[in-house]
C-alpha cells in the first residue's frame, strides 16, 4: 500500500469528525453492493444528490466547461520513455540547466479543442516553467536540459484532449523532448453549494486530497483518499448524473475510535457505469470540482 503523510495529528481529528459529520461512522465503513462497487450510506447519498441538483445546469458548471482544466499531467516526458536513474531524476525534480530559457512576459497562448473552441490564456515564459520542474539540488541522478523552444503538446481536460502551447525541453541522451504545458488552469468557478463542514476550511482538510488519473475509456477515475494510519483505509463511492460525478469519501475500521497519530494519503480507483465524458467530477464534502494532483514520486517512462 502506497501511503504519503500528508497532515498533522490535529487535522486528522478534524477528518475523523467531518467524515463522521458525512454519515459514515469511523469503524462502520460503505456496504458493497454491484459487484463490490461501495455504496455509500443514506445520508452520504443525500448530500451527492444535493451537490449534483445544485451543479447540474448550472452557471457554475457552464463556467467550468468554458474554462481550461487538466485532468491528466501537463509535463510529459520524452515520447521513447525515461531510462534507468533517468526515471529517479524526474520523480525528485532533479535538473542542470545549460541552455538559455526564453522570457514570455505579456504574451499570451491559445488553448484549442477538436471541436474547433478555443480559450486565450496567459504565457509562462520557459524560465519559469523550468522552475517547476527543478526542485531538487542534492545529490544524485539528475537530467540535463540542453535547449528550451516553444511547440505545442495535447493535454486531456474535462473538456476532452486539448492542443496547448508548451515549452519543449532537450534532455541529453533523448531524441524527443520533454514537454510541459506554458499555460497555468483557469480558476474554478464559484460553487453553487456550500461545503458539508463550513467549520473546516475546503482548502485546509477535506477527505478527497485530489484527482491523479482518469482511465483511457473514461470508465474510472483514480483519487486521492485521506485516512488515518490505524483504519482500515479509505473508501470512495459515486453518485451519477448526465452532468456531474459526485464523489463521497469515508474510512473504514477504526474500531477504537479516531486515529490521531497521522495523516496518510491513499489512491482509490472509482469504478463508473459510464464514461466520465465532460461530467464535472465533484467533491461531496467541499462541493468542489475534484482538482487535478500529480502523485508524489510518479516517474513515468513511456509517455
Amino acid at each position: 500500500m502506497r501511503t504519503d503523510r500528508t497532515r498533522t495529528a490535529r487535522l486528522l481529528l478534524v477528518l475523523a469528525l467531518s467524515v463522521t459529520g458525512a454519515g459514515a461512522a469511523v469503524g462502520c465503513g460503505p456496504a458493497e453492493a454491484d459487484g463490490g462497487r461501495p455504496t455509500p450510506p443514506a445520508r452520504d447519498d443525500d448530500r451527492a444528490r444535493r451537490v449534483a441538483e445544485a451543479w447540474d445546469g448550472s452557471r457554475a458548471a457552464a463556467r467550468w466547461h468554458e474554462g481550461y482544466h487538466p485532468v491528466a499531467p501537463v509535463v510529459q516526458p520524452p515520447a521513447e520513455g525515461l531510462r534507468g536513474d533517468d526515471r529517479r531524476a524526474y520523480a525528485n525534480g532533479a535538473f542542470d540547466l545549460r541552455a538559455p530559457l526564453p522570457s514570455a512576459r505579456g504574451e499570451s497562448g491559445r488553448v484549442t479543442w477538436p471541436d474547433g473552441t478555443s480559450l486565450t490564456r496567459p504565457l509562462a515564459g520557459a524560465d519559469r516553467v523550468y522552475r517547476t520542474l527543478d526542485r531538487d539540488s542534492g545529490p544524485g541522478p539528475r537530467l540535463t536540459v540542453t535547449r528550451a523552444e516553444r511547440g505545442e503538446m495535447t493535454v486531456l481536460t474535462a473538456r476532452g484532449p486539448a492542443t496547448v502551447p508548451a515549452w519543449l525541453f532537450t534532455l541529453e541522451g533523448y531524441a524527443g523532448p520533454l514537454k510541459s504545458a506554458a499555460v497555468s488552469p483557469s480558476a474554478p468557478p464559484e460553487p453553487p453549494v456550500g461545503p458539508l463542514r463550513p467549520d473546516v476550511p475546503s482548502d485546509v482538510l477535506a477527505p478527497l486530497g485530489g484527482l491523479t488519473r482518469v482511465a483511457r475509456d473514461g470508465r474510472s477515475v483514480t483519487v486521492v483518499a485521506q485516512h488515518g494510519s490505524c483504519d482500515d483505509g479509505p473508501v470512495v463511492a459515486a453518485h451519477e448524473t448526465e452532468g456531474s460525478v459526485v464523489l463521497s469519501a469515508a474510512v473504514t475500521g477504526a474500531e477504537d475510535g479516531p486515529c490521531t497519530t497521522e495523516l496518510l494519503g491513499e489512491k482509490v480507483t472509482v469504478k463508473l457505469d459510464r464514461p466520465v465524458g465532460d461530467r464535472v467530477v465533484l467533491d461531496a464534502f467541499t462541493g468542489r470540482p475534484v482538482p487535478y494532483t500529480e502523485w508524489p514520486g510518479a516517474a513515468p517512462g513511456r509517455s
